[in-house]
């Protein structure tokens, strides 16, 4: 009997489980950075802290995934725990954060879009959990993975100080016209970014996981030319590229839709059945059958030891 009960005992990867529970320490500590921030210049400083956390985090989710399937130690316990910690990295302290900035709109309307964020982060993940049962596409994702949604937020705060270094007396006047431009672009088009990427997250576009396709199987020119769009524009912009590089990423799936729909009702082309993620219904509709729509697997490292980044 002490046998029989000895081998019902589950036993839990100690590594990848540490890994994500690193994700999670990451995302409270985010949260904590972040109420730190005010107006003082000294506090100003915890809002580029947060911001560079949730990108360790993203690191942290990563690697759970990777090294739980390098050590065979994939489990639903690891995917589970995935889940929570990536509400709090990817949900709860991207919206904390993005309430911390300079603000120009109603309180209570930017509480309301911070809570419509974590909202649709949490359902993204829920949708994941259940959507990654069946065997999927491992190139792409169903609607807009919430490490990206929280990295478009993150970015921003970790380029804040290069920003307000544009403002600096000893610039020209017109690198501090165009600082202070920058700076008031932020704090009114921050919320909307918020908004739309909340919104993404929870509809039914394919976006591509990049790790996978940078790191696995062939390449063909139009990864290379990314490449160097993504290093010429760090080399340029440092830390202002950051920004730069996950807006594009957060609006070139849609545009491409956008553009073959057009293109297909131009040339009389009726929907694509083979391609449902493609559909722009949101929540739980129109799940697509396995091996045709491209949602995160159970081999990518967001959603668990066993999976990706949803």
């Amino acid at each position: 009997m002490r046998l029989r009960r000895r081998r019902r005992e589950k036993v839990f990867p100690v590594l990848p489980t540490l890994l994500t529970l690193g994700n999670a320490a990451c995302g409270f500590g985010s949260i904590t950075f972040a109420m730190k921030t005010g107006p003082a210049p000294g506090e100003q400083n915890a809002l580029f802290t947060a911001g560079l956390l949730i990108f360790v985090a993203m690191v942290f989710d990563m690697l759970d995934g990777y090294v739980a399937r390098w050590a065979r130690q994939t489990t639903e316990f690891g995917a589970q725990l995935d889940s929570l910690c990536d509400v709090v990295s990817f949900g709860v302290a991207p919206a904390l954060l993005m309430l911390k900035f300079p603000q120009v709109y109603h309180p209570r309307l930017l509480w309301v879009i911070a809570v419509l964020y974590m909202v649709c982060a949490v359902l993204r993940l829920a949708r994941f959990n259940l959507e990654t049962g069946e065997e999927h596409s491992h190139g792409f994702f169903t609607g807009l993975p919430s490490p990206g949604a929280a990295g478009a937020i993150a970015s921003v705060a970790v380029a804040m100080p290069g920003l307000q270094d544009l403002l600096d007396p000893s610039t020209t006047e017109t690198t501090q016209w165009a600082g202070a431009w920058l700076l008031a672009a932020v704090a009114k088009g921050l919320p909307v970014l918020v908004l739309v990427v909340a919104c993404l997250m929870v509809s039914r576009i394919r976006y591509p996981h990049v790790t996978r396709q940078l790191f696995r199987g062939r390449r063909n020119f139009r990864h290379l030319l990314q490449l160097i769009f993504a290093g010429t524009a760090i080399v340029l912009l440092h830390e202002l590229a950051i920004p730069v590089l996950f807006c594009l990423y957060v609006a070139a799936s849609p545009v491409r839709t956008l553009w073959t729909r057009f293109a297909a009702h131009r040339l009389g082309i009726g929907p694509q059945p083979s391609v449902p993620a493609q559909a722009g219904g949101f929540l739980g509709s129109n799940p697509a059958p396995a091996g045709t729509n491209g949602d995160t697997d159970t081999q990518t490292p967001e959603e668990g030891s066993s999976r990706t980044s949803c």
